[in-house]
């Protein structure tokens, strides 16, 4: 039985062209230049409305703020924080930092796995595997989101392992989606990203290793996460982990430290989205598709050949051209997204070991009233 994205591919997959991606389509794509001003050239005013008030955008970009001010990982690769080299300075500026002739030994890489994982939690992960790099998974070219340049994009072949990181995104943020708050916990979790991918880069450099953070750019993130034995994938097209469903962001670190890989995981996340839907009820743009899986795609932002739900990102797209911001409405009625407990604890145990109970579980879900928007003003009261 196929591990890992290995189950998904149903046909002939090719390495995507980031010059696809839904955001940089407007940049070129005569087709999606009006939706592209509406979401890129909109200026966001206070509102006096629940989650659009001065306290809900000034939270936003507070949490965007480490990404669009220094990392730009969403412009191109190999820039500011994520750069694939750095050397390392000493505190207060300086020269370089001296370091050793030779890396540091490395004679367990199981155990300097654990090291690995260590610092990654350290420097604010909330999830962390590995996995060999998979270079069908790399962008085959990068594109620019400003200048529009468009080049062929490689990965050295010393860099053989893919460190994936997990950040949870904050809970009661997302519940209040779509609005300024739950934007700002998409731009925190990029921000979060920034720091702990290119701060573990530089811890392993200092190893004396070879070490490229990554966000969005490089290399999609969901399948070397899926491969790294991090979660599944879900009907809304992200990653659902045992820990925060699809409630988190994710980067990764190339790197070649001898490490050894994850076994990827499995916890009946294929079976209960088939019988779930409930994000594609409650998408606004109607951009998550029902029924089976399929392995054709909506248009050219999806790859081809891969055996899932794809989404629609130009009707998300379309969606946030006229809200003017992200939406997480996915994730908020996700029944994976729920926070820890004895009561969902369970669930997932039963999604796990009795799949013959998911149907039962979905309509518990919306009985109870989960996943249903909570008012912005409580945010601010807790």
């Amino acid at each position: 039985m196929p591990k890992g994205t290995a189950k998904y591919v149903a046909g002939k997959v090719e390495r995507f062209d980031q010059k696809n991606e839904m955001w940089r389509r407007p940049r070129w794509d005569p087709t999606q230049r009006e939706t592209g001003k509406k979401v890129y050239g909109t200026v966001w005013f206070p509102r006096k409305k629940q989650g659009y008030t001065q306290l809900d955008l000034a939270l936003s970009e507070a949490g965007w703020h480490m990404e669009t001010a220094f990392a730009h990982g969403l412009v191109i690769h190999d820039s500011d924080l994520y750069k694939w080299e750095r050397d390392i300075v000493k505190p207060f500026g300086g020269a370089r930092q001296d370091l050793p002739d030779e890396p540091y030994p490395v004679s367990d890489p199981a155990h300097m796995s654990r090291v690995i994982k260590r610092a990654a939690r350290f420097l604010g992960a909330s999830l962390v595997g590995i996995c060999e790099l998979n270079r069908l998974w790399v962008y085959s070219h990068s594109f620019h989101f400003w200048t529009k340049e468009h080049l062929p994009l490689e990965i050295p072949e010393e860099y053989k392992y893919a460190i994936a990181i997990g950040i949870e995104m904050d809970y009661e943020a997302v519940e209040r989606s779509p609005n300024w708050l739950s934007d700002g916990a998409t731009g925190l979790g990029y921000s979060r990203m920034a720091f702990t991918a290119s701060s573990l880069a530089q811890f392993i450099r200092t190893l004396g290793y070879k070490a490229i953070p990554s966000g969005n750019d490089t290399a999609l993130s969901i399948p070397i996460a899926i491969d790294a034995g991090l979660g599944e994938l879900g009907r809304n097209g992200l990653l659902i982990s045992p820990q925060f469903g699809p409630r988190q962001r994710l980067c990764k670190v190339f790197t070649n430290l001898p490490l050894v890989p994850d076994e990827p995981i499995e916890f009946g996340v294929t079976g209960f989205c088939r019988q779930c839907g409930r994000c594609a009820e409650n998408c606004p743009g109607q951009a998550i598709m029902y029924g089976d899986m399929t392995d054709k795609p909506h248009n050219i932002s999806n790859s081809p050949g891969q055996l899932k739900w794809p989404v629609n990102t130009e009707k998300c797209f379309a969606f946030m051209g006229t809200n003017n911001l992200a939406c997480l409405n996915c994730e908020r009625v996700c029944p994976f997204n729920e926070t820890s407990g004895r009561l969902h604890s369970t669930v997932r145990w039963g999604v796990r070991h009795t799949p013959w109970l998911d149907s039962f579980f979905v309509r518990m879900h919306k009985f109870f009233g989960y996943g249903k928007q909570k008012k912005t003003d409580d945010f601010w009261l807790q």
